[in-house]
C-alpha cells in the first residue's frame, strides 16, 4: 500500500517460481491525502477520514487474500504535524502498521521497483515526481549508488504558486527559479557520468512526457519538455481539464516545470517513461525479505557510510561486526532467531560506537539517539528502532526486561533485543583493545557449555578480562555456560 500525496494505491501480487510477480488486484483512489498539508502543515480531519475509509477497505482485501502487507506513506504524511495521530488511527481502525518512510527510503523502493531484474552491470538514472517530493537515483543493476529526495512535488508547487488556474509569465518564471534553486541546493555540483536517457516512473511524468511527444510517441527530449511547459502554462484551465483527468490537470503545469528543470540540471538528452514505481518496489522488497539465501550488503554499506560521517573507528566496528555475525551463525540452534535479523545485528555492531562523536561519556545513549534518528534506506521505522536498542545495550546496563530502555517493546521484540545485545556485548568485549587481535573464531557446543575457540596473534588479556564479565549474562539469556580457549597463531 502506498499513501502518496495525490492518491492511495493498493497492489496485490503473487510470486512466481521464476522470481517474477503476478499482479492479482490493483486499486487507486485519488483522494489527495496531501491536500493542504504543504500550506497548513497538517492533514485536515476530512482528508484523514477519507484516508481511513480507503485503508480499511484495502486492509479487508488483504485479509481476504491472506496477504503479507507493507504499507508506507510518503511526503505528505512525512511533513504533517499530526502524522502520529494518523498513524495511530490507521493502526486502531484499519489494523495496519503504516510506515512513514524517509525520502531516501522512498527513492530506494522506487529504484527497486523500476529496476527489478535489470542486468547487474547496467547503469540507470531514475526520476520520479510525486505530489510532495521528487526522487532521483543513480543505480547499477537494481542497486542504487546515489539517492536524493528533493522537496519538489507537483501538488506542493501548485499550492505554493497557485497554478491550478491560469499561469502568468511571471508565475512561470518564479516557478522555474524556485525549482532551479532547490536543485542546486540538494544535488551535488559535480555528478558522475550519467546515462543520457533518464527513466521517468510516475503518473505525472507519464502525463507530461506523453503530452510533450504527442502522437509520435517515443522518449521526450528536453526541447519538447520546454515546449510542453510553455504550452501548458499558456493553456486556459478549462482546456487543461479537457486534455487531462481533472485532478491531474490541476497539477500538470507544476509537474512539467519540475521535469524540465530536473532533466536540464542532470544534463540528460531525453526521458523514457516506465510503468513501474513505488508499489512495485514494495512488492519486490517483500519478496527479497522472504529470500533467506539472498546475499545483500546494502544495509551494511549504508551503516558504514553513516559511521564514516561520524568518524568512527572503522577497523574496530568491522571486527565487532565480524565477531557478532560469527556468534550469530555459530549459535543459531541456541538463539533460534530468524535469519532476517542477521543484517540488523550487523548494522548495530557497525554503529555501536558512533555516539562517541557526541561524547564518550554515556556514548551508548548517544548511539541510540543517532541510530533512532538516522535515515537508513532499507529499514522500516520499527526495525531501525530495534537496532538502536541493540546498539544502546552494547555496554553498561544489561538488557533486562525491567530496564527502562526496554520499555515499549512487545515480548517477542524484547527477547530479540536481549539476545542480539548479548551477542553484541560479547563481540565488543572480544575487541576491547580496538587492535583486532583475534584472527579466527569458532564456536563449539557441549551439553551445557558453549566454547569459543579464539585464534589470536597476540595476548588476549584485556579481551578475556572483559569477555569474562559477560559470562553470567550469557548464561542468563541462553541457559549455557560460556568458556574460552585461546590458540596462538603467527603474526
Amino acid at each position: 500500500m502506498d499513501v502518496g500525496t495525490n492518491a492511495v494505491r493498493l497492489e496485490l501480487a503473487r510470486p512466481d517460481a521464476d522470481g517474477s510477480l503476478e499482479t492479482l488486484h490493483q486499486e487507486r483512489d485519488p483522494i489527495r491525502p496531501g491536500e493542504g498539508v504543504f500550506t497548513t502543515g497538517e492533514m485536515p480531519p476530512e482528508t484523514a477520514d477519507r484516508l481511513l475509509s480507503t485503508l480499511r477497505r484495502y486492509a479487508a482485501l488483504c485479509r481476504r487474500h491472506k496477504a503479507q502487507v507493507r504499507a508506507v506513506a510518503t511526503s505528505a504524511l512525512r511533513e504533517a504535524r499530526n502524522r502520529q495521530d494518523i498513524v495511530r488511527r490507521v493502526h486502531e481502525e484499519a489494523g495496519l502498521e503504516l510506515e512513514v518512510v524517509s525520502g531516501k527510503e522512498e527513492a530506494r523502493l522506487i529504484c527497486l521497483g523500476v529496476l527489478h531484474r535489470k542486468p547487474a552491470n547496467a547503469r540507470s538514472l531514475l526520476i520520479d515526481i510525486g505530489g510532495g517530493s521528487t526522487e532521483v537515483a543513480i543505480a547499477t543493476g537494481e542497486r542504487p549508488d546515489e539517492l536524493w529526495s528533493l522537496t519538489l512535488g507537483s501538488v506542493r508547487l501548485t499550492e505554493v504558486f497557485d497554478t491550478s488556474r491560469a499561469v502568468t509569465p511571471k508565475q512561470l518564471r518564479l516557478m522555474r527559479g524556485f525549482v532551479n534553486e532547490v536543485l542546486h541546493k540538494t544535488l551535488p555540483e559535480e555528478l558522475p557520468a550519467l546515462p543520457r536517457i533518464a527513466l521517468g516512473s510516475s503518473g505525472t511524468i507519464q502525463a507530461v512526457a506523453g503530452y510533450a511527444v504527442g502522437e509520435n510517441g517515443g522518449n521526450a527530449n528536453v526541447r519538447q519538455l520546454t515546449q510542453a511547459v510553455e504550452t501548458l502554462a499558456a493553456m486556459p484551465p478549462e482546456r487543461r481539464r479537457k486534455r487531462f483527468d481533472p485532478r491531474r490537470a490541476d497539477i500538470i503545469v507544476s509537474g512539467a516545470v519540475i521535469l524540465e528543470g530536473v532533466a536540464r540540471h542532470l544534463g540528460v538528452e531525453s526521458v523514457s517513461v516506465v510503468n513501474r514505481g513505488l508499489r512495485d518496489g514494495l512488492l519486490v522488497d517483500l519478496l527479497y525479505r522472504q529470500d533467506e539465501t539472498r546475499d545483500d550488503h546494502s544495509l551494511a554499506d549504508a551503516a558504514l557510510a553513516i559511521g564514516q560521517r561520524f568518524f568512527f573507528d572503522e577497523k574496530h566496528a568491522r571486527q565487532v561486526a565480524r565477531l557478532s555475525l560469527a556468534l550469530f551463525d555459530g549459535l543459531a540452534s541456541l538463539h533460534q532467531l530468524p535469519l532476517s535479523v542477521r543484517p540488523h545485528l550487523e548494522v548495530a555492531a557497525l554503529l555501536h560506537d558512533i555516539g562517541t562523536a557526541v561524547s564518550h561519556e554515556r556514548h551508548h545513549r548517544h548511539t541510540y539517539y543517532l541510530i533512532h534518528n538516522a535515515d537508513i534506506p532499507g529499514l522500516a521505522d520499527r526495525e531501525r528502532e530495534l537496532i538502536a536498542r541493540v546498539a544502546r545495550y552494547h555496554r553498561r546496563s544489561q538488557p533486562e526486561l525491567s530496564h527502562s530502555g526496554m520499555a515499549g517493546l512487545t515480548p517477542s521484540e524484547a527477547r530479540r533485543v536481549r539476545k542480539l545485545a548479548t551477542l553484541l556485548r560479547l563481540a565488543n568485549a572480544l575487541d576491547h583493545s580496538h587492535h583486532q587481535p583475534i584472527r579466527e573464531f569458532k564456536v563449539t557446543h557441549g551439553r551445557d557449555i558453549v566454547t569459543l575457540h579464539l585464534h589470536a596473534r597476540q595476548p588476549l588479556d584485556l579481551e578475556l578480562w572483559n569477555a569474562e564479565r559477560e559470562v553470567v549474562a550469557f548464561r542468563k539469556v541462553f541457559g549455557k555456560r560460556l568458556a574460552f580457549q585461546v590458540h596462538s597463531v603467527g603474526r
